[in-house]
C-alpha cells in the first residue's frame, strides 16, 4: 500500500541536494548546506544556489519547481501509474505531488532521485519486446483483465512522452525502447530510425539509436540513454521547466530557446547547434517540439550546463502547426529561420550554410 508522504530528501548520484517538505502553505524547498558550498544549482533561473527556503508561487506543477516535475512520468507512464494506483484501489488524483515523487523507480529520467522511495525496481536485462507491445497495446485499449502491470510497470511506469516505453539494460548499457501507440503505423519504429538518421546527416547531436527485431512489426526504435553514463546519472532539466511552464500549452517560442542557450550553455557552439535543430525540425515537419522536447545537461567536467543530445525526433504530418513558433509564426518559413538567425545575432553566412545542408540531405 502506497504511504502518503510530507517530507523528502533530494539526491543526486548519492549526495544529499535538498529537501522537499509539503507545508500548509505549500511545498518548500532548500539546498543542503554541503550542496550550496560544492554543488551546483539544479534550475538555474529559479533555484539559484543559496541557504534561503524557496517556495513555487505557481500552480503549474501542483506547486513543485519545474525541475522536480521533469521527475515525474507523463504520457504513457503516467497511465500506467494510474493503473497500478487503481489496482490498489488508489485514486492518482488525491495523491500529493510529494508522494508521487516516491513511486519513481531507479529508471526514472535524469539524475534526481527521492527518499524514501516506494518502488525499488530499476532497469533489467530480463525482457520481449513483442511481449511488452502486446501488453501495451491491452493497456492502450482498455483491456485490464489479462495485462502483467506489475511487469510493464516495471519497466516503463517512470518513462514519459505519449508512446509506450521501456527502460532496459542491454550489454551494460541502459536504452530506451519505444513502441507503437493504438493510433500509429506498425512501421512507426522504422520511421523514427529514418528520422533519427536524417538528423545525424544533418550534423545534429543524436545519440546512439537502433532498430530492435519484431516478430509483430518492422522493428522498435531505441536510443541509448543521454542521462546515464554507466552507473552515474546525469542531472537533466527540460526547457519547459527551466520556464517553469508546462509543455502541454504551446506558449513558447524559438527565440526563449535561444535566449536560455545563451544564458546558461557553456560552450556557445550550443546557439548553432540549437539553430540547426530548429531549422531541422521546420524544414522536416517535426511540428512536436514542445518544451519538453529540448533539454540540458550538467556537466560536471566542464562545470556547467550544454543541450542535450536531440530526441523525439519524428515526422508528424497531422499537426497543423509547430508547438514552438518561429518569432510568433507557427508555420514558419525559410524567412523566418534567417530573421531569428538575424535577432540572435548568428553569422547569417553559416545560418544560410546550415539550411542548405538540410535541404540537401532532406532531398537525397
Amino acid at each position: 500500500m502506497i504511504s502518503k508522504v510530507k517530507k523528502l530528501t533530494v539526491k543526486y548520484n548519492g549526495e544529499t541536494v535538498g529537501y522537499l517538505a509539503d507545508l500548509d502553505d505549500g511545498i518548500a524547498f532548500q539546498y543542503d548546506e554541503k550542496w550550496v558550498k560544492n554543488g551546483f544549482s539544479i534550475s538555474p533561473f529559479s533555484l539559484p544556489l543559496s541557504n534561503k527556503i524557496y517556495r513555487s508561487s505557481k500552480a503549474t506543477f501542483g506547486g513543485l519547481y519545474g525541475v522536480f516535475h521533469d521527475s515525474l512520468p507523463d504520457g504513457w507512464g503516467e497511465l500506467l501509474v494510474r493503473r497500478m494506483l487503481a489496482k490498489q484501489g488508489m485514486n492518482a488524483d488525491r495523491l500529493s505531488p510529494l508522494t508521487k515523487l516516491t513511486l519513481i523507480s531507479g529508471s526514472g529520467l535524469g539524475a534526481l532521485t527521492y527518499e524514501p522511495t516506494q518502488i525499488a525496481d530499476d532497469e533489467t536485462d530480463n525482457f520481449d519486446l513483442d511481449f511488452i507491445a502486446s501488453e501495451a497495446e491491452k493497456i492502450l485499449d482498455d483491456e485490464m483483465d489479462n495485462v502483467n502491470l506489475d511487469e510493464i510497470y516495471r519497466l516503463g511506469g517512470s518513462s514519459g512522452g505519449a508512446r509506450p516505453k521501456a527502460h532496459v539494460k542491454i550489454d551494460g548499457e541502459s536504452w530506451i525502447i519505444k513502441f507503437p501507440c493504438n493510433y500509429d503505423p506498425k512501421n512507426i519504429g522504422e520511421r523514427e530510425l529514418q528520422a533519427n538518421k536524417l538528423a545525424r546527416a544533418c550534423g545534429i547531436n543524436v545519440n546512439e539509436f537502433k532498430l530492435y527485431p519484431s516478430k509483430l512489426c518492422s522493428g522498435y526504435f531505441g536510443t541509448k540513454r543521454f542521462d546515464r553514463q554507466g552507473e552515474k546519472r546525469v542531472h537533466m532539466i527540460s526547457l519547459a521547466s527551466l520556464l517553469e511552464t508546462t509543455h502541454k500549452v504551446p506558449n513558447l517560442d524559438y527565440m526563449h530557446f535561444f535566449q536560455v542557450v545563451k544564458e546558461i550553455c557553456i560552450d556557445k557552439d550550443d546557439l548553432y547547434e540549437a539553430y540547426r535543430r530548429m531549422c531541422f525540425n521546420v524544414l522536416y515537419g517535426n511540428r512536436d517540439d514542445h518544451g519538453k522536447n529540448f533539454a540540458f545537461l550538467y556537466n560536471e567536467q566542464k562545470g556547467g550546463y550544454e543541450l542535450s543530445p536531440a530526441y523525439d525526433i519524428t515526422p508528424t504530418p497531422n499537426k497543423p502547426e509547430h508547438e514552438m513558433t518561429v518569432l510568433g509564426n507557427g508555420q514558419p518559413t525559410e524567412e523566418d529561420l534567417l530573421k531569428i538567425a538575424k535577432e540572435i545575432k548568428l553569422s547569417l553566412k553559416d545560418c544560410k550554410e546550415i539550411i542548405q545542408i538540410i535541404k540537401y540531405v532532406l532531398s537525397k
